[in-house]
């Protein structure tokens, strides 16, 4: 497999998900990555749940995954030491992602200012770096909650809901590979040997995919609210339940996946009822349409629905939980979940590298390392440590 990255070296300085799923997404393009992590305790998400129990110890599947493909190196940043530690190994790597408090690292010496102007350092944080809210402490929720998006999600007449995933760590992760792509083909195709700092913030990520919602507002003074599994502007679309009890996913917006959608029914006469002839008229209507919509799948199996509309190219596919998801044919033959042997509890299924080159096979990721278990391997091999200096630096707590 293709490893466009490989030769570049990533200090993730992360927890929790996002600075260490973009660590991540560099990784499995080829970079190194080295994980610091706290002497002791490690990471907070190696002890978030679920867990499986092993050896009479919970052991988080959390971890398992968002760990993997990195070496684990433990440094107590928190003394001139370990930040001494940092700032060599830092001049021989090419990022930092780190997701401290904003002025944790100009606390600790260790921040852009004080280290290589060719390095290219991620900062993320909630709120970002600056702004009156920047130094409020927060998670995936709060992003949601601030952005706005947790205000659309969810039934009208209900409490507003939150994405079933981190959709706001992991987004945010993969916007700031993004960026931190870009400063490097900056630094090195065009030769100008700089680095640079982004300013990752959560809630901006989020804000970014918004759609027409602030555009809206500024120019219709409209607020957008939450519409359920419907959409205000196009119908039919939703979940519709089966006579078997499945919900199956139907878009029939646009006209010409709406007459389509007919002609799955075996209802062309709705394509020529003035309430559903346009999609204007059934954006009025969508009531309406979406009820005899959800009455036609309520009388046949979901299997059924399904071949239906496919047969007539109409958007639509049973909603799928995990177990559908493993089982499906689709998944299987295009290897979308991997096996990773994970040094604690062995070999363990997971979702594969994303995106893949065309024609290639995802590679697995090595799984994720022991607390510490690379400390000695990447102090020596890295920065020139000697075994005698490792170990007074681990009798002194630093590593």
């Amino acid at each position: 497999m293709r490893r466009p990255l490989e030769g570049l070296r990533v200090i993730d300085l992360g927890s929790r998900v996002s600075a260490p799923f973009c660590a991540a997404i560099l990784g499995e393009q080829g970079a190194e990555i080295i994980k610091i992590e706290d002497p002791g305790r490690g990471d907070s998400l190696r002890y978030l749940g679920p867990y499986v129990d092993h050896d009479d110890q919970l052991y988080s599947l959390y971890w398992a995954v968002e760990g993997r493909g990195r070496k684990s190196v433990t440094i107590d940043l928190r003394r001139p030491q370990g930040q001494e530690i940092l700032r060599s190994l830092v001049a021989s790597s090419d990022v930092l992602c780190e997701s401290f408090r904003p002025g944790t690292l100009e606390r600790w010496n260790i921040d852009p200012s004080r280290l290589p102007p060719s390095l290219v350092t991620a900062r993320f944080s909630v709120f970002g770096q600056d702004g009156p809210k920047s130094l409020r402490p927060g998670l995936n929720g709060n992003a949601l909650a601030f952005s706005g998006l947790m205000h659309l999600t969810g039934d009208p007449d209900r409490p507003p809901a939150r994405p079933g995933v981190n959709i706001a760590g992991y987004l945010t992760g993969l916007f700031a590979a993004q960026a931190i792509t870009s400063l490097l083909y900056e630094r090195d195709a065009r030769g100008t040997g700089t680095g640079g700092v982004i300013d990752v913030y959560m809630y901006g990520s989020i804000l970014r995919i918004m759609e027409w919602t602030i555009a809206a507002y500024d120019r219709l003074d409209w607020v957008r609210n939450r519409s359920g599994n419907s959409l205000d502007n196009a119908a039919p679309i939703g979940n519709y339940v089966s006579r078997d009890s499945r919900y199956v996913y139907i878009v029939g917006g646009s006209q010409v996946f709406f007459e389509r959608l007919c002609q799955a029914m075996d209802r062309p006469d709705l394509a020529e009822d003035e309430r559903f002839a346009t999609p204007a008229a059934r954006a009025r209507n969508r009531k309406e349409i979406n009820a005899i919509v959800a009455q036609w799948v309520s009388e046949e199996d979901a299997d059924e629905i399904e071949a239906r509309c496919v047969a007539r190219d109409v958007p639509a596919g049973k909603i799928y939980d995990v177990a559908d998801f493993a089982a499906d044919e689709h998944v299987q033959a295009r290897g979308d979940i991997c096996t990773i042997q994970d040094p604690i509890i062995g070999p363990v299924r997971q979702q594969a590298p994303f995106p893949r080159m065309l024609g290639e096979t995802p590679t697995a990721p090595t799984g994720a390392p022991r607390l510490g278990e690379h400390t000695d391997e990447v102090l020596s091999s890295v920065i020139g440590l000697s075994s005698t200096e490792l170990d007074s630096l681990r009798a002194d707590g630093i590593i």
